[in-house]
């Protein structure tokens, strides 16, 4: 009989990456690794790279939880997922984080930015604006989990402090701002008034390579003593850092190793980020075919380049499972203790028992007894850490603080090429629009940013028509 070249695992919904109209799509293994094959009528057969590890992909269904939802939703399901963001009735999953972009303007015009800032693009919301997109936030999710303060860049916002300051009074659990640190670098007294919000409050800076020709690449600039500056200022405060890491495949993929590395020796620095290329808003320096990197081919060279996680501390995040993947560990006396490899997959989805014991590795153990025998106080460790993103485990290890924590995410951005539906209806990574709706990152930079809303309203007319 004939036989197919490959093994045909799944069906879903994706999107014609040339018209972005919905069409269906099949998964299938193929010489070890996981494609999604789809057809448009008009725009012909495609066939695209979802995961390197065809075991990975399988297992990522052994994380998957019970959906928790917002307590508010903002629009009706009229026309089908993913024409009716957001959030409506039919998304799967809340706000673990949520992106209030206060302003389109930045210092910079890179390269590879999803939403397409510059210094002359767009404009700052009003103070007004903000608070009620905050206040949108609050409605639906009532104890945010994280809330990161985006824009553009926010820093050259006039009244950043007065956002950042009305933030703090509502019960947002954990405040981070998205920054590419220049104004960090350049004003100690900036940094210092951005300490003045600890705790609970976060760095998320832009760490994309040390090497100024890949930054010129991505960014537009020679970036690199900059962000050596910005992380004086910031370890000298010790202001609670996250380096994020857009990943470009034969790019700067080699240095994912060196920059975990290079972040555990930083005092101020509790995780890095890593984040594929998402192929939406300006890509000036992408080649598509070339340069798209998978969450699983990140993961790898995670474990082929550093030598602190094994494949056992590096696991899907329930809440999103096809699209988040975590590792955690602690730092203690200048060693580092992965903690993930602990976890259960069926501990992680039940709330009672999501719990890490640190008395399961004994010499982690002796180490804690060692470090902590003169009594030092919680400080609330596990909590901050569990707030970062909610499906986080609990760490059972008294006498933490922040600083002893660390952890490594990957946040994979589907966009039309990988477009899965079941991915996006469980995305809990979300922003703010200006019409002050919840909408997922992914269909965000799709559909809903101002110049792509004409094609919108041709493809919801398009479903309607069908």
């Amino acid at each position: 009989m004939p036989t197919r070249k490959y093994t045909y695992y799944d069906f879903t919904l994706s999107l014609c990456p040339e018209c972005l109209k919905r069409i269906d799509a099949k998964i299938v293994f193929e010489d070890d690794k996981v494609y999604m094959l789809k057809r448009c009528n008009e725009h012909g057969a495609s066939k695209v790279l979802i995961a390197d590890d065809v075991a990975y992909y399988k297992n990522i269904r052994n994380y998957n939880k019970p959906s928790e939802t917002p307590y508010t939703f903002n629009t009706k399901t009229h026309y089908g997922c993913p024409y009716d963001c957001g959030l409506c009735p039919d998304h799967e999953q809340h706000s673990c984080l949520t992106v209030v972009e206060i302003t389109d303007r930045c210092n910079l015009t890179c390269p590879t930015c999803y939403a397409g800032s510059s210094p002359t693009y767009g404009r700052h919301r009003t103070l007004e604006e903000v608070k009620k997109m905050l206040d949108a936030v609050v409605r639906n999710e009532r104890e945010p989990d994280v809330v990161q303060i985006s824009g553009g860049e926010p820093t050259l916002h006039p009244q950043l402090f007065e956002i950042l300051d009305y933030a703090k009074t509502l019960p947002i659990k954990h405040l981070m701002l998205n920054t590419n640190g220049i104004t960090i670098a350049r004003d100690f007294e900036f940094a210092k008034r951005l300490a003045d919000y600890m705790p609970d409050f976060e760095i998320y800076l832009q760490f994309d390579s040390f090497s100024n020709d890949v930054l010129q690449v991505m960014r537009g600039a020679d970036l690199a003593a900059i962000r050596e500056q910005a992380l004086a200022h910031l370890n000298e405060l010790n202001l609670s850092t996250t380096l994020v890491v857009t990943i470009q495949k034969n790019l700067n993929d080699h240095e994912i190793g060196t920059i975990i590395d290079f972040a555990l020796k930083q005092r101020c620095v509790r995780g890095v980020t890593l984040q594929p290329t998402q192929i939406a808003g300006r890509l000036e320096n992408f080649d598509t075919d070339a340069d798209r990197i998978t969450l699983t081919e990140v993961r790898r060279k995670i474990l082929e380049q550093s030598s602190v996680f094994n494949s056992d501390d590096l696991i899907p995040v329930p809440c999103n499972p096809d699209a988040l993947m975590m590792g955690y560990a602690l730092k203690l006396a200048g060693e580092v203790f992965p903690l993930t490899r602990y976890v259960n997959p069926a501990d992680l989805l039940d709330n009672s028992r999501n719990t890490i014991v640190y008395e399961q590795d004994a010499h982690l153990h002796g180490k804690m007894i060692e470090l902590f025998s003169t009594g030092n106080s919680l400080d609330g460790a596990a909590e901050k850490m569990h707030s970062l993103l909610c499906c986080l485990p609990q760490i059972h290890a008294p006498s933490l603080t922040y600083n002893n924590l660390f952890r490594v995410i990957i946040m994979q951005f589907i966009d039309a090429h990988n477009f899965d539906v079941r991915s996006v209806k469980k995305s809990c990574v979300h922003i703010v629009d200006k019409d002050y709706n919840i909408i997922p990152f992914e269909t965000m930079n799709l559909f809903y940013r101002d110049h792509r809303k004409e094609a919108l309203q041709k493809l919801q007319q398009h479903e309607l028509q069908k």
